[in-house]
């Protein structure tokens, strides 16, 4: 029986320690896998739920739009028209919300 060297492992344990290796890295990537899945499956929920609701109600959710105080002379309407065209070019509000709000600043 030929004598084996003290300190390394022989055909079977090198063997076993890969297997252990891979087993580990393999349950390591399957559970990050699995919690990456669920973070995306609840930001699709709550996205659903939110386009689900009435756009009125999406509208009151978001921050307030604050008018600003007038700078270079621009009258106070004219900034908020513009901060109401930068949150429907952001999809935050509807076409509709926008023109409604519009006219509402303008008086007609």
């Amino acid at each position: 029986m030929p004598l084996r060297r003290v300190g390394r492992p022989g055909l079977i344990g090198t063997m076993a320690r890969t297997a252990v290796v891979a087993g580990t890295a393999s349950a390591t990537a399957g559970a990050v896998s699995r919690r990456q899945q669920k973070r995306h499956a609840q930001k699709d929920a709550e996205d659903q739920a939110l386009y689900e609701q009435e756009p009125g109600q999406a509208a009151q959710q978001t921050a307030p739009v604050q008018a600003a105080p007038s700078v270079g002379g621009q009258p106070e309407y004219m900034q908020e028209l513009q901060q109401l065209a930068q949150l429907k070019s952001q999809g935050i509000i509807t076409e509709e919300e926008f023109q409604a709000k519009k006219r509402q600043l303008l008086g007609l």
